[in-house]
């Protein structure tokens, strides 16, 4: 397994992206300033974009395992790689929407809540988002300190 960081041409990857978010002009407003990591195990299988947003402050802007092969723990090592290649993160910010899995997922990797924006989804997209059958109202942000 090896995880690369992506320099140019981030947009080859916007299948990935638009799992995790999927109205690509919202991605547009973090891809080009964050670090963008792809997961590559015989073939890549994930993805994720990280922006710095203050002194020891990042947040995980996008992560997204393809589907067929999510629940294989791979969602989790992008996760440690980002702890262990930035050093200097004392905080790790994660916003998603109010869905147990996601919940679970981020809480299962040592996140926990922080604060809500009131009627993200609604406010910024152009369409009702909907994950397991839960249209998505609240950004529900988790952090992980350290």
């Amino acid at each position: 397994m090896n995880i690369r960081k992506v320099n140019d041409a981030k947009k080859e990857y916007l299948d990935l992206l638009l799992l995790a978010d999927e109205q690509e002009d919202m991605i547009d407003l973090y891809l080009e300033r964050g670090d963008m990591y792809v997961l590559d195990d015989n073939g890549i299988k994930g993805e994720c974009v990280i922006t710095r947003e203050g002194e020891h402050v990042y947040e995980l802007k996008n992560i997204a395992i393809s589907p067929c092969h999510q629940r294989k723990g791979y969602g989790k090592k992008l996760i440690e790689f980002v702890l262990t290649h930035y050093r200097d993160c004392n905080v790790l910010l994660v916003g998603t929407g109010d869905c147990p899995s996601a919940l679970s997922f981020y809480r299962a990797c040592g996140f926990s809540e922080s604060h809500r924006v009131k009627n993200f989804f609604v406010d910024h997209y152009d369409h009702p988002m909907y994950e397991e059958g839960i249209q998505l109202v609240d950004m529900v942000y988790l952090k992980k300190t350290r």
